[in-house]
């Protein structure tokens, strides 16, 4: 069943530079995409499914199978660039193929995605690394099942990146320190990796005075004088450089190679109870990174579906990574700079974690 879905918008003013409007959609909305689903990419397990036509279990959920017989799975989802592959998944039929019934749900973001995780309203989340590491340090019981954004690992050219008044003085991170530097939430991914870029070019974050803002703020924050410099994704980052702004530090860069900056979970109960569904899962889920990332335009196309940023900004926005492989190495990164900034009590058992 596809509910009918209406689109609410929260208007991003600046006072310089384009109007974007990120799309949120509402509760338990199904995204169809207009384009016909691709057919006939099934795995060969997926496929073995749908000839043998599984039925009911015995509590009355559907197994996978056929069409006829898919399984009914929410993802808790932030509907920013950094999830595209999964739309542009669900538009090519990667998911319905291996026998799921993908309905994307919006949240706020990973705090507000892990609890419905846990609790069993969606079965999958997407969110920051971070935002997970902390979830688990917590002592929530998740694992991650995929990769969801990576960093391009080029300085200058990253879909994050801090941004500074021309005239703000600060020429490098090491001039953050001491600063008043808006991030979209204190203590997270944003505040350690800036951390860490303002400690590798010779400073001292400790003296930087950070101030939550949301990221459609920032702009107009940073132009009226209201904070020094700004951490900012994309679209935001476009937005901020093309008004004046200065990129003063490559945070993700700085951080880790080939930062993981995001990922798919799933709860350690479904992941025991179901490991099948996580599995097609995986494998859906990877095979939407691998068309996102060799397919840009594609990509940049299916942005205009469930966001309404301006075309002028959709065509020179930096996309990022989408590797299909975790970057083990990283997590562990970003798990050791929490510790060292004081939001970990300890690093995670990574085993468990991570598929």
């Amino acid at each position: 069943m596809t509910p009918g879905s209406c689109r609410t918008a929260a208007t991003v003013a600046a006072t310089r530079g384009p109007t974007i409007v990120l799309t949120r959609h509402p509760r338990q909305t199904r995204w169809t995409p207009a384009r016909q689903r691709r057919r006939g990419i099934a795995l060969a397990g997926a496929l073995a499914l749908a000839v043998t036509g599984c039925g009911s279990s015995d509590d009355g959920t559907p197994s996978s199978g056929g069409a006829e017989s898919l399984d009914a799975v929410t993802a808790g989802i932030v509907p920013v660039v950094d999830s595209a592959p999964i739309y542009l998944g669900q538009q090519q039929g990667f998911f319905e193929d291996p026998g799921i019934d993908l309905t994307l749900q919006s949240g706020q973001g990973g705090a507000a995605i892990v609890p419905g995780v846990v609790n069993g309203t969606f079965q999958f989340g997407f969110g920051n690394v971070t935002s997970v590491l902390l979830a688990a340090d917590q002592g929530l019981p998740l694992e991650i099942v995929a990769g969801g954004v990576a960093s391009t690992g080029e300085a200058g050219a990253d879909f994050s990146g801090v941004v500074a008044r021309p005239d703000s003085g600060i020429a490098t991170a090491a001039d953050l320190a001491g600063k008043r530097v808006a991030v979209n939430t204190l203590n997270n991914i944003g505040t350690t990796t800036i951390n860490e870029s303002v400690r590798k070019a010779g400073g001292d974050p400790a003296s930087i005075q950070y101030v939550e803002l949301p990221f459609a703020d920032m702009p107009a924050a940073l132009d009226q004088g209201n904070v020094d410099a700004v951490w900012v994704v994309e679209p935001f980052l476009t937005v901020a450089a093309g008004g004046g702004g200065r990129v003063v530090a490559s945070n993700y860069v700085d951080a880790a190679d080939d930062l993981t900056v995001a990922v798919y979970f799933t709860s350690a109960q479904l992941a025991a109870d179901d490991p099948d569904l996580v599995d097609r899962f995986q494998a859906a889920m990877t095979q939407s990174l691998e068309y996102a990332r060799q397919n840009p335009d594609a990509t940049r196309a299916i942005l205009t579906e469930y966001t309404d940023i301006e075309q002028s900004v959709l065509d020179s926005l930096q996309l990022p990574e989408w590797p299909t492989e975790i970057n083990r190495d990283s997590i562990e990164t970003l798990a050791e700079l929490g510790v060292a900034d004081g939001l970990l009590t300890r690093v995670p058992d990574l085993a468990q974690l991570l598929p």
